[in-house]
């Protein structure tokens, strides 16, 4: 997964799939291409690149309560 993308892995939408993101906590949210598998972390749905955690204010907890959904 490259960083500097909006990227998200998640272990079962296709590859290209599109998905919103968004940070229950500050409501910021980001568009991200699904293209890679994960998290494999019990409690995790999806893991995002950091420019995509970046832009909905989760880099610096690492982890945040979200809501996301398929668009397009």
């Amino acid at each position: 997964m490259n960083a500097s993308y909006l990227t998200a892995a998640h272990r079962s939408l296709k590859f290209g799939t599109r998905v919103e993101v968004t940070n229950k906590r500050n409501g910021k949210s980001v568009v991200v291409r699904i293209n890679d598998r994960g998290p494999f972390i019990r409690g995790r749905v999806l893991d995002l690149s950091k420019a995509a955690a970046s832009q909905v204010g989760m880099v610096s907890s690492g982890h945040a309560s979200i809501c996301y959904r398929v668009v397009g």
